[in-house]
């Protein structure tokens, strides 16, 4: 699978190169996404602005990633869907439930304000996080 990895401060931003997500592809996929919950920068911004389409699979592999960035405390924001993906997406009742926005430029901004979240909330009294 082509990807393209930029590393920024706070996130890497993964550009995924082909224009469909298959289910074989998941499992790679899945692997390369969740390897980077163990590096010191373990935010992630998926740019999906060359992928035309992905199946369902690949879809729920994708909140299930997601999930995990959460539940460690780390950021996973999708970025640029086209529109036969977010169409899909919401046909399957998933877009709700994935962290989307339409530019990778806001997908910055969650990623830094939901870091500035967590660093509050590490400062606030023992047991309250």
């Amino acid at each position: 699978m082509k990807v393209k990895i930029d590393t920024k401060e706070k996130f890497h931003v993964i550009t995924i190169g082909e224009p469909k997500i298959t289910a074989n592809m998941t499992a790679e996929l899945q692997n390369s996404l969740s390897a980077y919950l163990q590096n010191g920068v373990k935010n992630i911004i998926l740019n999906l602005s060359n992928v035309e389409s992905l199946d369902l699979v690949a879809a729920e592999m994708l909140i299930k990633v997601q999930q995990s960035f959460y539940e460690q405390n780390a950021s996973f924001v999708v970025c640029n869907l086209q529109p036969a993906v977010e169409e899909f997406l919401d046909k399957e009742q998933l877009l709700e439930t994935l962290s989307a926005t339409p530019t990778e430029s806001e997908a910055w901004d969650i990623v830094q304000m939901e870091e500035i979240e967590r660093e509050l909330l590490d400062d606030a009294e023992p047991g309250f996080n």
